[in-house]
């Protein structure tokens, strides 16, 4: 552990302290991408759980959408649940909601205490893959821990094609 990069241990400071077991991994491969990640792990792109920030246009307040890397997420769902349109949210904004960069925001260890909501087809695995604050590091979870831990709320949020 003392070998982690220093957002790397972030996350694994954070899973410690809702003492959960597993560990922060640090791959050779980039994770950046659910499908690079899950070729590195080495599982089903579904168990790729995609941190994805929002802002909303009228509050600006940063929304997390932990979503399956098999799926797209579809904004109108999320709007419906919060009650206020979304909007794009930009690298600086993501860093400054976080403390992380796109591409390797984890869904706990967040600088900020962001809403959250997971989209049920994680919840259908056992384990799923999340980022861990950098492009190629991750742990695994049960995904009722992870909503536990990060409070989120539970539902759709596949755009359906």
């Amino acid at each position: 552990m003392n070998d982690l990069s220093k957002n790397a241990k972030i996350v694994q400071d954070a899973l410690g302290r809702y003492g959960l077991e597993d560990s922060v991994i640090e791959l050779p491969d980039s994770t950046r991408t659910a499908e690079e990640a899950a070729r590195a792990i080495g599982c089903q792109i579904g168990q790729i759980v995609k941190s994805l920030i929002f802002k909303t246009k009228r509050k600006e307040v940063p929304i997390l959408a932990l979503t399956s890397g098999a799926n797209r997420v579809d904004e109108r769902k999320i709007e419906n649940q919060i009650g206020e349109p979304l909007g794009k949210a930009n690298a600086d904004f993501v860093r400054s909601a976080t403390g992380f960069s796109i591409g390797g925001v984890p869904p706990i260890g967040l600088i900020n205490k962001v809403p959250t909501y997971i989209d049920q087809d994680l919840m259908l695995y056992d384990v799923v893959w999340a980022a861990a604050g950098t492009p190629n590091a991750v742990f695994r979870i049960n995904p009722t821990e992870l909503k536990r831990i990060t409070q989120a709320i539970v539902c759709d949020l596949k755009k359906e094609l």
